[in-house]
């Protein structure tokens, strides 16, 4: 079979990261890229040997393309997904979604008019320390998940939030910590959890950041229709940051969790991963000591591959072969919109002074 014809959104720092793990896929080539910048968008295409568009949908059409990964600004994701999908491209959108349930809603219908795939960027779920919770809650190990845990305590400063003119505003980024730093935390808990949300109470401020708009830190309790209950801590105002956790508590009194993150949050373009995500909660009855030797497979596996190309070129190459295979991506749409949903509760919330019940619309 030929290569799938691959054209990326953007020409920025996640858009660069990206970029660095298509061209590492062996079924899949990098062919074009589109910027609103002829500028940038030329150098960015000159880097990576492909031809650089202005429009979507012309580069698409031009190209031939089977597949478009979205990098734009989260308030731009709709507009690229019709435009792609439209030509017949399959369609990849980095984390979150969407600003909006609207936009999502309008993406997944776009998907079903055109018949094309959608999927979201979410891989820390590609973590092998986070595939052992997924196992052992398929398993049964835990029985079933009570009481979840999600943790992110980081930290942005004023250079990150000039880096890029659409950071920190309600129109150009559609939130704070809770859109673009959170949003891989809140995809693990409601994934382990069952994802099906009952109601939600949320409350956010912002702490130590005056220069921008938007939330620096947000809490939230979750209710959830199976019966578990959960709780989102998020903030972006610990120097130079601490941490991120998901933890699952099950109903037989076991508990798992992964470390997404650990040290210095990692900064697309601007830094690099400290530490190793890692196991780093586990009671399995007969497993504990299982912790040791997984520890040491990820920091293996840290030191012997860029993490950040290596995991964003899994769920490439996921989409990839969800695009031969024809079948579902491992996020599709209508997962990617449940981040969005809790998020836009959490907001909403805040704004009514109430708990928010499902479904959202």
């Amino acid at each position: 079979m030929e290569k799938i014809r691959v054209g990326v959104v953007g020409s920025g720092k996640a858009a660069g990261m990206h970029a660095d793990g298509i061209v590492n896929i062996k079924n899949a080539s990098l062919v074009a890229v589109q910027s609103r910048s002829k500028e940038r968008g030329e150098a960015f295409a000159g880097k990576y040997g492909a031809k650089a568009y202005q429009d979507i949908a012309d580069m698409v059409s031009a190209e031939k393309l089977d597949m478009v990964t979205v990098c734009s600004p989260h308030p731009n994701h709709l507009e690229a997904v019709e435009a792609a999908m439209s030509q017949g491209a399959h369609v990849l959108v980095e984390k979150p979604l969407a600003s909006t349930l609207e936009d999502c809603d309008a993406m997944i219908a776009a998907s079903k008019k055109y018949g094309k795939k959608l999927g979201m960027v979410s891989q820390r779920r590609i973590l092998p320390a986070s595939q052992r919770i997924r196992k052992a809650i398929d398993a049964g190990k835990v029985g079933s998940p009570a009481l979840g845990i999600a943790q992110l305590l980081g930290w942005r400063g004023e250079d990150y939030y000039k880096s890029d003119p659409w950071r920190g505003s309600w129109e150009h980024e559609g939130g704070g910590v809770l859109v673009n730093q959170a949003p891989h935390q809140i995809d693990l808990l409601q994934w382990y959890m069952g994802g099906e949300m009952e109601s939600l109470y949320g409350v956010w401020n912002n702490i130590n950041h005056p220069y921008i708009e938007v939330d620096d830190t947000a809490v939230a309790i979750i209710k959830f229709k199976g019966g578990g209950i959960a709780n989102l801590i998020l903030s972006n105002s610990q120097k130079p940051g601490l941490y991120g956790k998901v933890h699952i508590h099950g109903s037989n009194g076991a508990s798992v969790g992964v470390q997404t993150d650990g040290g210095a949050m990692f900064i697309a373009g601007i830094s690099k991963v400290q530490e190793p995500p890692k196991t780093d909660l586990w009671t399995v009855p007969g497993e504990e000591g299982l912790v040791a030797q997984w520890e040491k497979e990820d920091v293996d596996l840290f030191h012997r591959e860029d993490p950040i190309e290596y995991f964003i070129r899994a769920q490439n190459q996921d989409f990839v072969d969800a695009i031969i295979n024809d079948r579902p991506p491992m996020v599709d749409g209508k997962e990617g919109r449940k981040t969005v949903e809790i998020f836009t509760a959490i907001y909403r919330s805040m704004k009514e002074g109430k708990e928010i019940k499902w479904p959202l619309i």
